[in-house]
């Protein structure tokens, strides 16, 4: 099948033509009521129902940032995030494993070239896990693609992926050091793992590990270059081939992003509990006052709403920001932005996270949070999800470092101010 003839199918299946962000944000919304009732079972299950995810994809939530000629919306990354925040504030694991499988069309038709995307997005809906660490090894293939072998972990989305986006390693010899491989591979070349459900919090995260075993994909499906390197100054592949700029934007930030627009839900989910025992429950001491009515719940359900309300402005404020980058001329998304972003996305993140761990969980009391209850499920969510390796160790060092060093750089740079 031609790039023109897939193209032409994805676009066929567009769901409904006249659908805007404002419509899958409601859509989201509504949904709000019975992903909170079902989050006991998606624990146990580890993934969101079968129906949860035809739901979805009804919905049109797989489509948000698929581009428009393989069948997507191509709305802005804002809806998309927007949507994933709603979903993960009625249940974590289950706004966590939308965001981080659907997400990262954004991604695909950011970095790859026009003939990979035309096979990548064929089937319009698009959830494909993305692995930062390399794992594995590639080989050449005898037709000049490649075979993938090895077991990629932390696959959130995987349950319902239609792709995975990995990096691996390329084996060197003796004239050719080792280098890294960005590849996608789809469904049909890996197998998932049952091996997701016992940590201590996002149990229902769909978050399993994949394992390929002499995995084929063309050449077009590969990428040979360090993911971390990625540098969207000289332009990408999606921003010459879609119209809306976002495919020129950032990858780094753009899932920096994805993790506080997530972190943020999560608190307003746990708000969303505390505010139920300001009106369930009293005070322990007499005259015995609903807590709604006491001056010291007051004051720490107050305390808490600004910090969180606070973290929702500044992730707010980073992904506009995101967006006015991706729309200025080439070469305005510099390193230094990008990793400005990101940054800011840590703060918000801390922000939301001290005004549960510090303020709702202990004020809640012991009732509130029994094994099971939606307080202590997000209290356990948010406390693993802060164990992610961007979150905990890139985001606190390696960006901070590099940020520091591009800021004085530039710095250096700039003529002295006149006295």
């Amino acid at each position: 099948m031609t790039e023109t003839e897939n193209a032409a199918r994805g676009a066929a299946m567009l769901p409904e033509a006249d659908v805007t962000p404002a419509v899958l944000i409601e859509r989201a919304k509504a949904m709000v009521p019975a992903l909170v009732a079902r989050q006991h079972e998606t624990e146990q299950r580890t993934y969101y129902a079968e129906d949860t995810h035809r739901a979805f994809r009804d919905a049109g939530f797989y489509r948000i940032t698929v581009p428009k000629r393989y069948g997507g919306y191509e709305f802005g990354f804002d809806t998309f995030l927007q949507v994933a925040m709603t979903l993960c504030r009625a249940c974590p694991s289950t706004g966590w494993m939308f965001c981080l499988g659907a997400a990262h069309s954004l991604f695909a038709g950011s970095m790859f070239e026009e003939k990979a995307q035309a096979e990548i997005f064929g089937g319009g809906d698009f959830i494909a896990p993305l692995v930062n660490a390399p794992y594995g090894t590639a080989t050449r293939a005898e037709d000049g693609g490649w075979i993938l072998d090895g077991v990629w972990r932390y696959c959130s989305g995987a349950p319902y992926a239609t792709h995975l986006i990995g990096n691996t390693v390329i084996a060197g010899d003796d004239a050719n050091p080792p280098r890294r491989l960005l590849f996608i591979a789809p469904r049909d070349q890996w197998d998932m793992l049952d091996d997701w459900g016992g940590q201590l919090g996002l149990k229902g995260s769909g978050s399993h590990s994949i394992r390929i075993s002499s995995g084929r994909i063309p050449d077009s499906f590969g990428i040979e270059v360090n993911f971390e390197e990625i540098s969207v100054t000289e332009g990408t592949p999606g921003r010459k081939l879609h119209a809306h700029p976002q495919y020129g934007g950032a990858p780094a930030s753009s899932m920096a992003l994805e993790g506080a627009h997530i972190a943020v839900g999560m608190c307003q989910g746990a708000l969303d509990a505390y505010t139920e025992l300001m009106f369930s429950r009293t005070t322990i001491i007499p005259p015995f006052l609903p807590r709604a009515e006491d001056p010291d719940f007051q004051l720490w359900y107050g305390k808490a709403s600004g910090m969180i309300d606070a973290a929702e402005t500044l992730v707010l404020a980073a992904s506009r920001r995101w967006h006015e980058l991706s729309g200025l001329p080439v070469g305005a998304f510099t390193a230094e932005e990008d990793v400005r972003i990101a940054i800011t996305c840590r703060e918000a993140t801390e922000l939301a996270w001290r005004a549960v761990d510090e303020i709702l969980q202990p004020t809640a009391g012991s009732h509130a949070v029994r094994e099971g209850t939606r307080l202590e499920r997000v209290w356990r969510d948010l406390s693993t999800g802060r164990t992610h390796a961007s979150s905990a160790v890139l985001l606190t060092t390696v960006a901070n470092r590099g940020f520091a060093q591009l800021r004085l750089a530039s710095a250096r740079r700039r003529p002295a101010p006149n006295a």
